[in-house]
């Protein structure tokens, strides 16, 4: 699936992700209006994350839904999560699940079968939320992490491990010093590496990537010279403060190696003043031109 990805980014010339994390207040006044409950929410929401794929599914190669976004309606916010999954894969997006799942391996095996895999009914594979790549979490060891991998091995899929994150306390953990020497995010980064050393693609990407912030520049470039063969999942861009200049570090010297994500600052652009009077989804593309220019212009050229 990183391959695939990946030919999508040359092709488009865009590293860009966008992140549908769709609160509800996101949502424009005329499409809030009186609801209160969590059905007619969740309708909306799934009208507005449909109309905004529509909007960029010809210049952006894929979407990450993050799902407490989607919990917090209970389970007809799951359903808009399910329907904005399959809608985006329908038009020929890369599908991020955002859930950073794990547990012991038993539990893990089942969060894996719901998002990569299959759930198996009397000799039936039935698909939960069919996701192109999932965000786990791997603090548990290899032990919560196999489930995952042999379900992207199998399923041709990938998985993005966290390692480096994007918000301001990670540091707290994330750059603890071990007796070894190494900071426990460059720990963190060599079981990644191990973990998806017997998935490496065409482009010398491995299907299991890595979260790497982008609002921490030296530990994103520390991990790009450690990790060459991990493909990384690059939050931090806009709303959270980084800026492309700050997350080339993440790339190598064919432009290529990660993808960008941008939540707020692409769903709640017709708020920005450089997009007054767009529509919710025109302001939407808008911001994803104007991104991809920024990172061509900070990365150059992809597949160059």
């Amino acid at each position: 699936m990183i391959d695939k990805l990946i030919d999508k980014i040359i092709a488009l010339q865009n590293p860009t992700c966008v992140g549908l994390d769709t609160d509800f207040n996101y949502l424009p006044d005329d499409m809030r209006g009186d609801i209160t409950s969590f059905e007619d929410a969740a309708e909306r929401i799934t009208e507005f994350n449909m109309n905004i794929i529509d909007k960029v599914c010809d210049i952006v190669p894929a979407v990450k839904v993050q799902i407490a976004y989607y919990e917090m309606y209970g389970y007809k916010g799951l359903k808009a999560f399910d329907c904005t999954v399959k809608y985006a894969h329908g038009k020929g997006m890369t599908v991020i699940a955002d859930c950073k799942r794990n547990d012991i391996g038993s539990t893990a095996g089942c969060y894996s079968k719901a998002y990569l895999g299959s759930t198996e009914l009397n000799g039936n594979k039935l698909k939960a939320f069919p996701a192109d790549m999932l965000t786990v979490n791997g603090y548990l060891g290899t032990d919560g992490i196999k489930p995952f991998v042999d379900d992207i091995k199998a399923n041709d899929k990938s998985i993005f491990v966290l390692v480096k994150t994007s918000n301001p306390s990670s540091g707290e953990l994330q750059n603890l010093k071990l007796e070894s020497g190494e900071y426990v995010y460059e720990r963190m980064g060599a079981l990644v590496r191990e973990w998806g050393k017997d998935t490496i693609g065409k482009y010398g990407y491995s299907e299991v990537g890595a979260v790497i912030g982008a609002t921490h520049p030296e530990e994103a470039a520390n991990a790009r010279k450690k990790l060459p063969e991990v493909f990384f999942l690059i939050p931090g861009y806009g709303a959270q403060g980084a800026n492309a200049e700050m997350l080339k570090v993440c790339f190598d010297n064919r432009g290529l190696g990660g993808i960008v994500n941008n939540s707020r600052g692409i769903i709640c652009a017709y708020r920005k003043p450089e997009y007054a009077g767009m529509s919710y989804c025109d302001a939407a593309r808008a911001a994803c031109i104007d991104m991809q220019q920024d990172l061509l212009t900070a990365i150059g050229k992809m597949g160059r």
